[in-house]
Formats: C-alpha cells, structure tokens, sequence
C-alpha cells in the first residue's frame, strides 16, 4: 500500500489549478502526507490569496512565501520547516521560468538575460532547494522534479527551456549520486504536454497535446491526476530502489520513432 502517513512534504510551484503541483499535492495528501505549500510572492498578495483559497481543502500546515531568486525567503523557508516540523521527508520541486520571447522564433536569438533567467528559474532552484532540504532529510527522503521531452529532443517553441530542462536532468544525476549515502533520492518525471499556466506561454501548445494525442500509444495526453499518482509512488517506500532516474509520464509518446 502506498502509504506517506507521518511524511513531511514541501509543494512549490502550485499557481492555479491546472498546475501540475496541484496534483502532485493532491495525491500527497490523499496518501496522508503533512504538507507544506509555497507561493511566488507578489506586491499586491494576489498569488498569495489564490493558493490560499486553491490548497485549504488539503489542511496544509505551512503556507510560506519563497521566490528562489530570493536567498532570504529560501532560507526562511527551510528554517520555518526546521521549526515546526523538525525533518522534512519529501521536496517537490516544480518551478520554470522563461520570458515569451524567448520561447517562440529563431533559438540563436535568446538573449543572455532570457538565458540566464531561465536556467537560474527552472534548473539551479533545484540545486538550492536540494541543498536547504539536505540537512533536514535526517531519516531519508525524495526529491523529485518535473522534466519534459523538450530536454533531450527539439521541440517547436520550446527553445531556451528545452536548455534548461537538459539541465534540470543533469541535476537529478548529480544530486543523485552526492545525496544517496544519506538515503536521499532524486527522480525528475517527463510529463506528457498538460494545459497549465507555465505550458501556456510555449506557442502552438494545443497543437502539441492534440499531436500527442493522435500518436502516443494510449492516443491521449496524461492528467494531472497521473502524474500526480507517479510522484506520490516516488515519494513513498514502494520506490526506495530509484534514484536519479527521469520517468516519462507522456502516455508513452517519448518511445514514438514517427509521429
């Protein structure tokens, strides 16, 4: 049985509710995990409120503010966690950022500052956060991130985060491989492309999902739901032998040779 009851889980990323770390914390809390939300602050407190009102129904019992650009709320962060909860067992890291520019046109024209903000955002956080969360896994843990085919393949419009994602893959290894004698581990899942707040700002994105759709050996994208059934498994003891590994949740698409 999969069973996270007595598990202390931090959830970032969540913005509305199609993103995708609103149904990993679903699935986190159904399995009867403590959890802990984060939000990306903003001046008017209107993010702030949205998740608020979205995750009440999952009794979290942290709500902290913590834009990985921000050193200080990283560090309150985890020293809130430290606090209150003592250990953490589970981090969910689902954080990416680029600028529309730069996900549309000619890929030679990134610029640096749309390079560099994009792979500070969506694949150094996890070195961060991994690196805040590693003294307080004191009996273990699962780190687990969100990937994307657009790493290893080229995907239309994906561009600089398809960089990024390259990335965010490599990281998984590393913080695999550093973080493993203290029984840490790390995974990233390649979801299938899903109609989320961050997915919006790719060009062509339905035509993406009703591609998938057409091609991927189910003939559908994947739900939320699904891949939130696959982090909760990650994060539980039925997946104590996986480390550093990327599992594609895409409904088989990423086998595809001709589509």
């Amino acid at each position: 049985m999969l069973n996270l009851t007595g598990k202390n889980a931090l959830v970032t990323g969540i913005a509305n509710n199609r993103s995708i770390a609103w149904g990993i914390a679903q699935q986190l809390h159904q399995a009867g995990a403590n959890l802990g939300i984060t939000y990306l602050p903003d001046e008017k407190g209107r993010m702030e409120n949205k998740v608020a009102e979205l995750v009440a129904p999952l009794n979290p019992s942290l709500f902290l503010p913590c834009d990985v650009q921000n050193e200080s709320q990283i560090q309150s962060t985890f020293e809130t966690i430290r606090e209150k909860w003592g250990k953490l067992d589970i981090l969910i890291h689902c954080l990416a950022f680029a600028k529309k520019d730069d996900l549309s046109g000619e890929f030679s024209k990134t610029t640096r500052e749309g390079f560099n903000l994009a792979l500070e955002v969506s694949a150094y956080s996890l070195i961060q956060l991994s690196g805040a969360a590693k003294p307080l896994m004191t009996e273990g843990g699962s780190i687990i991130t969100l990937s994307y085919l657009g790493g290893v393949r080229v995907v239309p419009n994906y561009n600089v985060m398809g960089i990024a994602k390259a990335a965010l893959e490599m990281n998984v290894r590393y913080l695999a491989s550093e973080l493993g004698p203290q029984n840490i581990r790390v995974n990233a899942i390649s979801a299938g492309p899903i109609r989320t707040l961050a997915s919006s700002a790719v060009g062509g994105i339905l035509d993406m999902i009703h591609h998938v759709e057409e091609v991927a050996p189910l003939r559908r994208t994947v739900t939320q739901t699904e891949v939130g059934n696959t982090a909760a498994f990650l994060s539980s003891d039925l997946a104590s032998g996986i480390t550093g590994q990327v599992l594609y949740v895409d409904a088989g698409y990423e086998i595809m040779g001709m589509g």
